[in-house]
């Protein structure tokens, strides 16, 4: 099982407000799902975020780490793909909300400017902003209306500037993410069916409704609730990837890459004591790390042997998984994964890969185990640690 992790190569916030409609925050820390209220109107103004992951990886992984008909036949492989944002604020948020995602139809600049440039009295921008798709001296605008087939775009509202991205509004171009009051707000938004379209587009050349560009993701929250100009509904603001912190949006592949084979040395029950061997402690960001784990009884029953217990290989049950916490702040990185953790065996033992590329560098992780059998569910926290380096 693995997991997989792309950043962004741009985002940026749109912002509907009057006051903001060229602004461009290409470089700013913080992505804004929010409306804002305008003192000069007293209406409320939405925004929307925009994110796009380099073609040249998402190729790379399809085509030379899951394998494309891997990727591309869920028959032969279970998959997924993820967009993540890492939540850093919200307030005044209504009990249910729903947020979504779609394949943006028009390519867009990123632009270098933030957010307080505008308190700075900036009218100008060097990027995309809600007017513009790629900055005020180009004025390429978004398109506004004659959208084409399975497109759309700006906003049906006599209050609010027509503006704001395009994007596929089809079945399989769109992902809906709900939260309920007293969820985690960070977004996992199920975004698989846009991706295939995106490596149909860069593998063979496949246009709509089969494949498209990849132009990126949009991320809005539902008509009804952004035309609705007399309340906020709330903000939720996210870490982009000009953050200092190790939570940039990220596009998360997950597949099943495991190989389980049954062998007589099964621990099927009793307690355990797992080592992690092989471990180089270091590894560098372009190396995929093979782990490997030595499990035996912690209470072996005596018997004559030629050789110790000690030495023997043993197995762990198919029900076997691996997770990774950042070190300092405990932040799981990858979770347990019924699906996409599960550990693999050979004629050595238990192991299971990571893709050092997938990890924040020059910081310390950790790994933790966890091991079902008869007698239940035991965690395995032996304090094994590994640094990916630059």
């Amino acid at each position: 099982m693995a997991y997989y992790f792309l950043f962004p190569e741009k985002d940026t916030t749109l912002y509907s407000h009057p006051d903001r409609t060229t602004a461009n925050t290409g470089h700013d820390e913080i992505l804004e799902l929010a409306k804002e209220k305008s003192v000069t109107t007293g209406l409320y103004y939405p925004s929307r975020i925009l994110l796009k992951f380099k073609n040249e990886e998402i190729k790379d992984v399809i085509a030379n780490t899951i394998g494309h008909s891997n990727f591309n036949d869920p028959l032969i492989t279970k998959s997924s793909v993820g967009l993540q944002l890492m939540s850093t604020e919200h307030r005044g948020l209504t009990t249910v909300l729903n947020i979504n995602a779609y394949a943006v139809s028009e390519s867009w600049e990123q632009g270098s400017e933030r957010y307080l440039d505008i308190k700075h009295g900036v009218t100008s921008s060097n990027g995309s902003s809600w007017l513009y798709r790629d900055d005020t001296n180009i004025r390429t605008e978004w398109q506004k209306t004659n959208f084409a087939s399975f497109t759309t775009g700006s906003i049906n509202s006599s209050q609010i500037t027509a503006g704001g991205g395009n994007w596929y509004t089809a079945s399989g171009f769109y992902s809906t993410q709900q939260f309920l009051d007293g969820d985690n707000l960070d977004t996992n938004l199920e975004v698989k069916d846009i991706v295939q379209k995106h490596s149909a587009s860069l593998f063979s050349n496949q246009t709509y409704p089969t494949g498209i560009y990849n132009n990126g993701f949009i991320i809005k929250k539902p008509d009804s609730i952004e035309t609705s100009t007399v309340t906020s509904f709330g903000a939720m603001k996210y870490f982009s990837s000009d953050t200092h912190t190790i939570y940039p949006p990220r596009l998360v592949f997950k597949w099943d890459d495991s190989n389980y084979t049954s062998y007589s040395n099964k621990l099927n029950s009793g307690e355990l004591n797992l080592s992690l061997y092989r471990n180089k402690k270091e590894y560098n960001q372009n190396e995929i790390a093979k782990f490997r784990l030595h499990a035996r009884k912690k209470y072996p029953t005596r018997q004559f042997a030629s050789s110790s217990n000690y030495l023997a290989t043993n197995y762990l049950t198919e029900k076997s998984y691996y997770s990774v916490r950042d070190a300092y702040t405990e932040e799981e990185v990858i979770p347990f994964d019924d699906n996409f953790t599960k550990m693999s065996n050979d004629s050595e033992g238990m192991y299971f890969n990571l893709y050092m590329k997938s990890f924040q560098p020059e910081r310390y992780y950790r790994l933790l185990f966890k091991h079902i059998n008869d007698d239940g569910t035991t965690v395995y926290d032996n304090k094994y640690m590994f640094k990916v380096i630059r």
